[in-house]
């Protein structure tokens, strides 16, 4: 037994839905510990009119009772605010005859970047709004709503975490390594571009309103670090339980990321083992603990005890208001491709997405190596392992 979800919903219908399951019963979740991730998903400089008009809260359908988990599935529920505007486009009824001039919108001009082609290939859809409605990041929404989830259930058993920008168009940041996790979200959740790095800032800035006047976007790298993960975490017997494997696979999964590094990554392949790996050393207090933290929290695909730290790239988004070239799937003619509402730069949301996705995955894994139905005993089973490593 273990945690995992599904989400339901389209951009522009009427609700996101996310059910969770696995949750240990009497763990403290409350809408507010959802509702303020939310509220961070829709800061960042560069988003676009989209987040104006949707101010994400979610309800809570089921599962919870007086503010504890019961152990039973829970339901969570995003509205659309602008789902009002498109009940007759997106509406689930069968159109009557005559009706078919209500079918505005449709999308016959394939976005390059996007999944509209490949997806109406697969599914067969002439109108590719069948597509985008749902390959859209507007999903991220309940995916961050069952990630918040997951962070709550992390702080209860003391692992912090926290999602920055490093990179944006080619513009670094340099991040203080001796921060706490508070301290980094103190700097972050004050930063237009969630940046700790204030030096960089409104020159990050000035590169997403460039891009917004040349009709473009523009990329960036987010990173994600996580104290207080146990060691040992993960698997190396098996190549789909090796944690850091999976938290791969989470981040490339949100729209739009194209690349993962793990501690130092690529940086790696130009550097001396000498001067990648971690030597070990031993605290009576502490117990074992690594001098550097390059290999990012990981060896043989289990956690180190260290800080995890995962990067991830992520493109620039597709949509431009100075469009590409496409084709047309009903007359075959190039056309400049479609505009739906876009962001000139979502690399600021998208590191609260990755800290979600990544808190997910963590949890997930948590819950695997010290299921129990009930939270009390599994936060003992987790004290008991972090009492025997130290004495290991």
């Amino acid at each position: 037994m273990g945690l995992r979800y599904l989400t339901a919903g389209e951009s522009h219908g009427p609700q996101l839905t996310t059910i969770i399951e696995g949750l240990p019963a009497g763990m403290p979740l409350l809408a507010e510990d959802i509702n303020k991730e939310l509220a961070r998903r829709q800061k960042g400089y560069g988003r676009g009119r989209r987040m104006q008009i949707e101010k994400d809260t979610v309800e809570i359908m089921s599962g919870i009772r007086h503010g504890k988990t019961l152990g039973s599935p829970v339901a969570l529920v995003v509205k659309n605010n602008d789902w009002k505007h498109w009940t007759k486009i997106m509406g689930s009824e069968p159109l009557e005859e005559g009706q078919e001039d209500e079918m505005k919108r449709k999308v016959t001009r394939a976005r390059p970047g996007h999944a509209d082609l490949n997806g109406a290939l697969k599914y067969g859809h002439r109108d590719m709004r069948n597509v985008l409605e749902r390959s859209s990041a507007r999903e991220t929404t309940v995916r961050v709503a069952a990630g918040a989830a997951a962070k709550k259930l992390l702080s209860l058993v003391g692992v912090e975490i926290v999602g920055h920008v490093v990179e944006i168009a080619g513009i670094k940041a340099e991040v203080d390594s001796s921060l706490t996790i508070a301290e980094l979200m103190g700097r972050t959740e004050n930063s237009p571009v969630r940046v700790a790095d204030p030096r960089v800032e409104q020159e990050m800035m000035n590169a997403i309103d460039e891009a917004k006047k040349n009709g473009d976007s523009i990329g960036g790298v987010v990173e994600v670090i996580a104290t207080g993960m146990p060691a040992g975490v993960g698997s190396y017997v098996h190549y789909d339980r090796k944690l850091d494997a999976k938290l791969a696979a989470a981040i490339v999964s949100i729209n739009a990321f194209k690349g993962v590094e793990i501690g130092i990554g690529f940086e790696a392949a130009r550097k001396p083992g000498s001067e990648v790996h971690d030597e070990i050393a031993w605290d009576p207090k502490e117990g074992y603990y690594r001098k550097t933290n390059r290999l990012g929290g990981f060896e043989g695909g289990m956690t180190t005890g260290m800080p995890v730290i995962v990067r991830g790239v992520m493109k620039p988004i597709p949509t431009l208001y100075k469009p590409l070239m496409s084709v047309d799937i009903e007359s075959k003619e190039p056309f400049a491709a479609s505009v739906e509402r876009s962001d000139s730069c979502a690399v600021p949301a998208a590191a609260v997405v990755a800290e979600h996705a990544v808190a997910w995955e963590l949890a997930c894994s948590l819950v695997e190596r010290f299921f129990s139905d009930r939270f009390d005993t599994f936060l003992e089973e987790i004290n008991k392992e972090r009492a025997y490593a130290r004495e290991f």
